[in-house]
């Protein structure tokens, strides 16, 4: 995720550095009444491992059928599926959430941070998990995850589906840059991360919101996490847009209309179908994480996208009498 900060452009020099400073003072307080994490509260199925030659992928399956895996963006956790997961499952799928590497239940430290070694990592636990080939639904950061993914082994993707999606690269101008470096580096990088986080959703949030950011910023303050975060920051979409022309599976754009990570979501959400000749879904009311914030209203504008392409669920399999 690129991280706009757009009404940085609007200030001197000066404004700005006052602004930087009373974000920084704003992100230290933002968080100061958080609850202890409950676990509980945010809970997915027993974490199961993968282990690579670069370290341990943590995951989480339920479900019998074809096989959808759910992607979260960067400093992000794979609860961020915690409602549509089982849901899916129920529906007849096999429903499978990962943490990206240096994330959640993940190993430290990975070597990089890139998209493409992101997607290696994917690719891997599509064979692991033998239930493929994968509907591979990436939000943000991890719809350029899918990308690369289905056109490094077309076999494995069945089809993408993107969320709140980052293809490409978007104009950011060095005072933003600048921005970010003050807000992402020092003692109160975590707290503006999580601060960041926040304003990514509306203000309709889960209700389990304050102890899901609990337990992120938790997660985000063990050695090495933040690092993979800003790892992931700084990089280019430039590669992953020149993959775009590449994407022979069907793709699926659901993009909430008050995503605040761009000036119009609907239009970005129109390029990235036109370059993909994909569908778009707009979830209204929404900001960047639908599956959180709207997840039966995601849902349903996924699950007619997985029965259209052949990825009907499997019936629920029931005991027979006398079994």
């Amino acid at each position: 995720m690129l991280i706009p900060i757009r009404y940085l452009d609007l200030f001197s020099s000066s404004t700005i550095i006052m602004t930087l400073l009373a974000l920084a003072g704003l992100s230290l307080t933002a968080c100061q009444s958080l609850p202890e994490p409950d676990l509980e509260a945010t809970t997915m199925p027993d974490t199961q491992t993968l282990k690579t030659d670069q370290g341990t992928l943590a995951y989480d399956l339920q479900g019998e059928g074809p096989l959808v895996i759910m992607l979260p963006g960067l400093g992000d956790l794979r609860q961020s599926y915690r409602f549509m997961a089982p849901e899916l499952a129920a529906a007849g799928y096999t429903a499978v959430t990962m943490d990206l590497r240096g994330h959640g239940e993940t190993s430290v430290p990975w070597d990089s941070y890139s998209t493409e070694s992101v997607s290696r990592d994917l690719l891997a636990l599509i064979d692991h998990v033998d239930r493929g080939p994968a509907v591979v639904v990436g939000n943000s950061f991890s719809a350029g995850v899918a990308v690369w993914a289905a056109t490094e082994n077309p076999d494995a993707v069945h089809s993408i589906v993107m969320i709140g999606p980052f293809v490409r690269d978007h104009e950011i101008s060095l005072i933003q840059r600048v921005g970010m470096t003050v807000l992402f580096n020092g003692p109160w990088k975590i707290r503006s991360w999580l601060w960041f986080h926040n304003t990514l959703f509306t203000d309709e949030k889960p209700e389990d919101h304050d102890h899901y950011r609990a337990r992120l910023r938790a997660n985000l303050s063990e050695p090495y996490r933040f690092d993979a975060v800003k790892g992931m920051i700084d990089r280019s979409d430039a590669e992953v847009e020149a993959r775009l022309a590449q994407v022979s599976q069907p793709t699926l754009i659901i993009m909430g209309t008050l995503d605040p990570d761009y000036t119009d979501p609907e239009e970005e959400a129109e390029w990235i179908a036109a370059q993909l000749n994909g569908e778009i879904a707009l979830i209204e009311d929404a900001g960047h994480y639908p599956q959180a914030e709207k997840p039966e209203d995601t849902l349903h504008a996924l699950m007619p996208f997985l029965r259209n392409q052949g990825r009907e669920g499997s019936p629920p399999v029931t005991s027979q009498a006398g079994d």
